[in-house]
């Protein structure tokens, strides 16, 4: 009987550099949905595309406006995972808010924490941090 050694496949990644301004979650949304359709080489579901466009709005939005810096959005698919981070360069974690029906804004963390299987913040070398989300991928 002859062994086969089963080697793992590299995850498909991707990283944006993106500005602080108000078109960079646009253009993040953008890059995710063209990333996870027909640049990772993976599966992935119209559902998951859909939460991980969401989820990568949401914190790139926090990152450019409250983190008042550019950030870095990177993801990553494989083995049955999409994982989302964005990086910005302040030290000061997102805010879960208790929102009001009536409120336009303050309900981002809760949905990407509602949408995601993994979330954590982990802090940087630079002082600043980085926001992970992972999601299902099928």
């Amino acid at each position: 009987m002859r062994a086969q050694r089963h080697v793992p496949r590299r995850a498909a990644r991707a990283t944006y550099t993106l500005p602080q301004a108000e078109n960079s979650a646009r253009w993040a949304r953008h890059l995710t949905t063209a990333f996870l359709t027909s640049g990772c080489g993976e599966e992935v579901s119209g559902g998951q595309v859909e939460d991980a466009t969401l989820v990568v709005s949401e914190l790139v939005t926090n990152a450019t406006r409250h983190g008042r810096s550019a950030c870095r959005l990177r993801l990553r698919v494989g083995t049955g995972l999409v994982t989302v981070e964005v990086e910005d360069s302040s030290p000061i974690p997102p805010r879960l808010c208790s929102a009001q029906e009536t409120d336009e804004s303050g309900r981002g963390i809760a949905m990407v924490r509602e949408l995601a299987q993994h979330f954590a913040v982990r802090g940087g070398p630079g002082g600043g941090k980085t926001i992970q989300a992972v999601l299902a991928a099928s």
